[in-house]
């Protein structure tokens, strides 16, 4: 017996957590910790991962085939993004940057001083 597919598209998988993991990703390999404190550092501290939401995303992701573990890594398992990750990521940053460019067209946005 086959297992059931998951009825979940990629859409729906990438939640504002999973969005900034393949923005840190994206720009070096890292481990767990290396991962929350560049998250943390980009956001300014406004988006904190806790272990939870940090590690079941890299599990997600790592089963979805978005990011993947290097050997070696030691004690501390160190993460990459993979080309799929980089698509999803790529297909991600073009739909916010559509949402940003209707909000400038309709006027939403202060403009700088």
């Amino acid at each position: 017996m086959s297992p059931t597919p998951d009825p979940r598209s990629p859409r729906d998988l990438l939640t504002p957590a999973a969005l900034h993991i393949l923005l840190s990703l994206s720009q070096q390999d890292l481990h767990g910790y290396g991962i929350k404190a560049a998250v943390e550092e980009r956001t300014e501290g406004r988006l904190v991962l806790g272990p939870g939401t940090l590690y079941e995303g890299i599990h997600r992701m790592h089963q979805d085939g978005w990011i993947e573990e290097l050997a070696g890594g030691g004690r501390k398992r160190v993460y990459r993004i993979t080309d799929q990750g980089r698509s999803v990521l790529r297909e991600e940053l073009g739909r916010l940057e559509r949402i940003v460019d209707f909000a400038r067209a309709a006027d939403l946005l202060e403009r700088p001083v």
